[in-house]
């Protein structure tokens, strides 16, 4: 629970009495590896932030499941756009490993938006963030080779190297697993 307090001070003062009605809306949840936290036509009805563990956001397919996202400890994690909706999701999220979340649902975090003096705030913040990092990534699959993808995704977050099975990485960076195996040999 501190990691989520210590995330909200970094995004803004948090009065005390807020946070204790956060907090009090908070459930805590475990998934146990490969489970899948949210399938693919189910609406997602919470905002979670992960406290231990790794997830993967992909789009199954026949052939080859398509892997687009991935979110790790100290971070939020949803479906958000079926968030925001309330539609049913267009694709899977899974847990990577084992993983430990808290959990706020849909209307509760709709009413810490109107009960508290900076949940509006908060959920500004968390938005914009995860709108940068999705521009970010657009833009790289547009503009970038695979090479670069890979190297920059070396550089930013070398959590992703360093424990995502590389079927995964390939798909995140939009190649197959075997261009992949020659771009790591290019470069080594």
């Amino acid at each position: 629970m501190k990691e989520i307090y210590d995330y909200f001070k970094q995004l803004t003062d948090i009065s005390e009495k807020d946070w204790l009605l956060f907090y009090s809306k908070l459930q805590h949840v475990e998934f146990p590896k490969k489970a899948i936290i949210l399938e693919q036509g189910k609406t997602e009805k919470h905002l979670s932030f992960i406290e231990k563990g790794m997830i993967r956001f992909f789009k199954p397919r026949l052939d080859q499941d398509f892997t687009f996202a991935f979110a790790f400890e100290k971070s939020f994690v949803s479906a958000y756009d079926s968030f925001l909706t309330q539609q049913p999701s267009t694709y899977n999220i899974e847990a990577m490993t084992d993983c430990v979340l808290w959990r706020i649902t849909y209307d509760d975090l709709h009413a810490i938006y109107e009960n508290t003096t900076v949940g509006d705030r908060i959920g500004r913040k968390v938005a914009e963030d995860i709108y940068l990092k999705k521009m970010k990534r657009e833009i790289a699959l547009l503009d970038d080779t695979a090479k670069k993808r890979y190297l920059d995704l070396m550089k930013e977050q070398p959590k992703l190297i360093q424990y995502i099975p590389l079927k995964y990485l390939a798909s995140y960076i939009g190649i197959r697993p075997q261009s992949l195996s020659r771009i790591r040999r290019q470069i080594t």
